[in-house]
């Protein structure tokens, strides 16, 4: 169902009732009642086991290769996966929200994932849901803690939003020899406006072009601000001068944007570019994570209205992510994969679980 993104549990139900399931596997299928409590039951980690074991038969046939500074990276962020006005669990998070009604009180769920990111393809690892009374980073910390006993080798940056800036996240990934990449943006932080003023009148250390983009870079060390985070940081800084083609008239316009990152990365590890562009990928979980797994995997669909199984689902949908990339990668041969979209291989898919029922339903047809 996750391989062929069916979206939903009574859509496999009907797949499996014909003659050709019994033919197949010697069994009847189950229901989607059945699917569904199952999954609120069952032991997560046997899933993540699974996955585990993806990640080691890429890495052992040598599959994955590092990106700037021979270095590979995890990118951790957070998901809302739903939200209703009307249903909900004993595990939801609740919040109050105004309409035209009134205020209202809404019940969502929300997790957190780790993606490791590669230099042809990314990887998706673990995901942890976020608890009642707790927020995003508590939830991260945990599945940080998770990821580092299951593949303690397999990252040595965690690039993570303005969020998880906190002394407790930095101190957890120094304490198991990691480096941390995060966007500095509090107003408030001592580090932030000791950082701007250091910045200040001081002329860009590095520039240079990525497409239609110039990027100019401010880079310092051994920033001693931040008061409860025991070692030094480094901040970069950069004003990124986009050109963009507008519709209307068709003119050439430049936007301008600036973006800080807190790192625990030297300059002798990493060089200022390299970092700038490393930095950037943490949107890669964002555009070929979330984005794609909610687009075309049906990540989002809540089957079973339970923490638990809603968790396994995710996992289940991970697995399956994760198996069609590998094997677009590794097995489908380069000219093919210019050919075609990825969009297409997964309809592929899909065909040809439904072509076992129609074989079923019209036996003269094979």
């Amino acid at each position: 169902m996750a391989l062929a993104r069916l979206g939903s549990l009574n859509g496999l139900e009907q797949i499996c009732r014909g003659r050709w399931w019994k033919k197949i596997f010697d069994a009847k299928p189950a229901s989607a009642d059945t699917v569904g409590r199952v999954m609120g039951l069952l032991n997560n980690d046997d899933l993540r086991e699974i996955n585990r074991h993806i990640y080691s038969r890429m890495k052992r046939n040598k599959a994955l290769k590092a990106l700037a500074g021979n270095m590979f990276v995890l990118i951790i962020d957070g998901h809302e996966t739903t939200a209703s006005y009307y249903r909900s669990c004993k595990s939801c998070l609740e919040r109050k929200i105004e309409t035209k009604d009134g205020e209202k009180t809404q019940y969502y769920h929300r997790n957190v994932c780790g993606m490791l990111k590669s230099r042809d393809f990314s990887i998706l690892l673990d995901v942890e849901e976020q608890k009642r009374g707790e927020d995003e980073v508590a939830a991260a910390t945990r599945l940080l803690e998770r990821i580092i006993k299951n593949y303690p080798r397999a990252f040595r940056i965690i690039i993570a939003d303005g969020l998880y800036a906190r002394a407790s996240f930095f101190e957890l990934a120094l304490r198991h020899k990691k480096e941390v990449i995060a966007v500095l943006k509090d107003e408030r932080r001592d580090l932030l406006q000791d950082a701007k003023g250091m910045f200040k009148n001081r002329r860009p250390v590095h520039v240079f072009n990525n497409k239609r983009k110039i990027i100019k870079c401010w880079d310092m060390e051994d920033f001693d601000s931040w008061d409860t985070l025991a070692w030094k940081v480094r901040v970069v800084r950069t004003i990124e001068d986009t050109v963009v083609k507008r519709q209307n008239g068709k003119r050439d316009e430049t936007k301008s944007s600036e973006w800080m990152w807190v790192s625990t990365l030297t300059k002798d590890e990493i060089g200022t570019e390299d970092f700038v562009n490393l930095a950037h990928g943490r949107w890669a979980i964002e555009n070929n994570g979330f984005g794609e797994l909610v687009t075309y995997w049906q990540a989002d669909h809540v089957y079973k209205h339970d923490a638990n199984a809603i968790n396994a689902f995710w996992l289940m949908t991970m697995l399956a992510y994760n198996l069609f990339h590998a094997f677009i990668r590794l097995n489908v041969k380069p000219q093919l994969r210019e050919k075609h979209t990825k969009l297409h291989f997964l309809f592929m898919i899909t065909a040809e679980l439904f072509s076992c029922r129609k074989f079923e339903v019209y036996p003269e047809s094979g």
